[in-house]
């Protein structure tokens, strides 16, 4: 592979549809489309034309869209075939371009190309797949903001702020003569605060995006009949599993992606946790230990009307294969006429009447502090919660070493190690390594 190749690939998604796209991009595309449409099209103008084959006989009719470089989106040469979206004849027309002299493009090959010209930085990139991956109207808004470039914005914003302080300590280390102590004064001190400070209101905007795009995988245990269907149909809106008043019948994991103000869930129904000598439901039990050690939160359902499973309840979570965060739900309260109420690990509700079910689902969020979107939270992954962590930890041991030592020299490296780190975010400072594995995870077309 290389990129001064000519590149195709069927931008559509598989399957039938009124309309697919041959998206082709790289310095070939003149002679592609002279060769499948007769002439060159009229730059950034969509033209009827008929998209012909070796012998000159039509595969299809469609729009042609040619946009010359550098002003496209990858920063090359870009035609675009808009034909009827069947499989077959995008599989036709996709071999022409591929007769012509294109080769397959790469998953996400379109997309690195436009980081590689200078067209989008790599946090921008990411924004693309996130904002095609988006599970909900929220974090395809969070998306889009990153991909107009106000993520990085604000990483460029404060790797400036960076930049300056460290000037400020490299003149102090070079003037060491002058009377006034640099690295002792006011100033100084006020900045590195200020970008202390910015930081945590990055990250944390950062962390929100996080969840926007990954979400929450939520798994609901407890013993059998204790209603853990019950409470997934009511989180779902709809009845995803079977219910009935015979213990065992969740035999499977049960998966739905559901979302609560933006935030996505992904809430798995588990097989009740017992001792079980019928074979189907202890493969269910079994596949029920391993989602919970993947778990980021488990919903631990207890039937409140049980005084054996109330009393058990410390053994049964202290018997679960995992270490992530539980919260204990009395189910049932309807039966023993309890109030619905939640504090910070136990909610107390009714499946069958919904009564608690709001406490449940503003208890999901606080767990994790989710706040709905607003104008401000940006799309972001984890790779960038771990570059401005190590970041961060640059600055504030560059805080410690000012403030107790006044070692200018280790000041400024620290400094130095904080901007390479935020470089990491937008691709200004990477790895050939890292790019494969971020835009691998592209659709081929984008």
């Amino acid at each position: 592979m290389s990129p001064s190749d000519t590149i195709a690939a069927i931008a559509t998604a598989p399957g039938r549809g009124g309309i697919g796209i041959v998206r082709v991009s790289g310095r070939g595309c003149s002679g592609i489309a002279e060769a499948l449409l007769g002439r060159v099209p009229v730059a950034r103008s969509a033209e009827l034309h008929r998209f012909l084959d070796a012998a000159g006989e039509p595969i299809d009719e469609g729009l042609a869209l040619y946009f010359p470089g550098p002003a496209s989106f990858t920063g090359e040469d870009v035609l675009e075939l808009h034909g009827h979206g069947g499989p077959v004849v995008m599989d036709l027309l996709l071999r022409r371009v591929l007769e012509l002299g294109a080769r397959p493009a790469a998953p996400g090959e379109f997309t690195q190309r436009a980081f590689l010209n200078d067209k989008l930085d790599l946090a921008q990139a990411e924004a693309v797949a996130d904002l095609i991956d988006s599970g909900s109207a929220e974090a395809a808004r969070a998306a889009l903001r990153s991909l107009r470039g106000e993520f990085s914005a604000q990483v460029h914003d404060l790797a400036e702020a960076v930049l300056e302080l460290r000037m400020w300590v490299e003149a102090a280390i070079d003037f060491p003569e002058e009377e006034v102590d640099f690295l002792g004064d006011r100033p100084l001190a006020a900045r590195l605060e200020f970008i202390r400070h910015r930081f945590a209101e990055l990250a944390e905007t950062a962390r929100q995006g996080t969840l926007l795009r990954d979400g929450l995988t939520l798994v609901i245990a407890g013993r059998p009949n204790a209603g853990k269907s019950s409470l997934l149909n009511r989180l779902a809106g709809y009845d995803a599993a079977i219910v009935t008043s015979v213990p065992g019948t969740t035999r499977d994991v049960l998966r739905e992606r559901i979302e609560i103000d933006g935030l996505p869930l992904h809430v798995l129904d588990t097989a009740g946790l017992r001792e079980s000598p019928d074979e189907i439901e202890a493969e269910g039990i079994r596949r029920a230990h391993r989602e919970l050690a993947r778990a980021d939160r488990v919903l631990f359902v207890v039937d409140a009307s049980d005084a054996h499973a109330v009393a058990a309840l410390d053994a049964d979570l202290a018997a679960l294969p995992t270490e992530a965060p539980r919260t204990v739900v009395f189910n049932k309260i309807d039966n023993v006429g309890g109030e619905p109420s939640a504090d910070l690990t136990q909610v107390h509700l009714s499946a069958a009447t919904g009564a608690g079910l709001d406490l449940l689902r503003q208890h999901l969020k606080d767990c994790v502090g989710f706040h709905p979107s607003g104008s401000g939270v940006l799309s972001a992954r984890t790779r960038h919660l771990d570059a401005l962590r190590r970041a961060r930890a640059h600055v504030e041991e560059a805080h410690r070493l000012l403030t107790a030592r006044h070692a200018g020299e280790l000041v400024a490296q620290e400094l130095t190690d904080a901007q390479k780190q935020l470089g990491e975010i937008t691709g200004e400072v990477t790895s050939d390594d890292l790019l494969g594995r971020i835009f691998g995870s592209f659709c081929i077309g984008k």
